[in-house]
């Protein structure tokens, strides 16, 4: 990602495909993904819903900037499921996504090649039934002002197009709002500069 790209690929719900070959059967789940603590959850469901599976192998990557990524062959060949996957997830320039592949085995070995390409086009096949949203890089802030400062914040937030992630409105008013980070130093800038309010960075995503 370069400096001035803020934007990111992912997929904006769930998604399925499969591929057979030889008796087996390969059958992909897409997911998108926020944070690694859903992954274990994602991946016991899906074992519990196919517990005659042989493996249920998958690859994530995570972050904007798409530096985050995880591979698990669980129990195939080295190299012959998890990489494959992570493989297609970059030829597709996703993030913040979770492939599992679940493999029912047939009773023939497809060999080292045979499993890289099972593994690969089941993955395709639910990515291509998935759909791809773009989405921006957003800097979270919290902006804290009272109650008198009110209209001057938010018509920054309604010029600006900011979003609103939580609101508390009380002598003492807080907001918590997701800045695309092209519009973060001008949007930061205009809320600092009214009396009275503290901007403060919380996070990104």
């Amino acid at each position: 990602m370069s400096l001035f790209e803020d934007t990111y690929k992912t997929i904006a719900s769930p998604s399925e495909g499969i591929y057979k070959d030889k008796g087996s059967k390969f059958i992909a789940y897409a997911y998108p993904l926020r944070s690694e603590d859903q992954i274990k959850e994602r991946v016991a469901a899906l074992k519990s819903e196919h517990p005659k599976a042989r493996h249920h192998c998958w690859a994530y990557r995570l972050t904007p900037d798409r530096s985050v990524y995880r591979i698990n062959d669980d129990g195939e060949p080295s190299g012959t499921a998890g990489r494959p996957i992570l493989n297609t997830l970059l030829s597709y320039d996703l993030t913040n996504i979770l492939v599992v592949v679940v493999r029912y085995f047939g009773g023939t070995l497809l060999g080292v090649p045979g499993l890289i390409h099972a593994y690969k086009t089941a993955t395709q096949e639910a990515l291509t039934a998935a759909e791809v949203v773009e989405l921006t890089v957003n800097d979270i802030y919290r902006v804290s002002f009272g109650y008198e400062q009110m209209n001057d914040v938010m018509r920054i937030v309604k010029d600006e197009g900011i979003g609103v992630l939580k609101q508390e409105f009380d002598s003492q008013c807080i907001l918590e709002l997701e800045i695309r980070q092209q519009q973060v130093n001008r949007a930061s800038g205009r809320l600092q500069q009214v009396t009275g309010a503290e901007v403060k960075y919380v996070g990104t995503q």
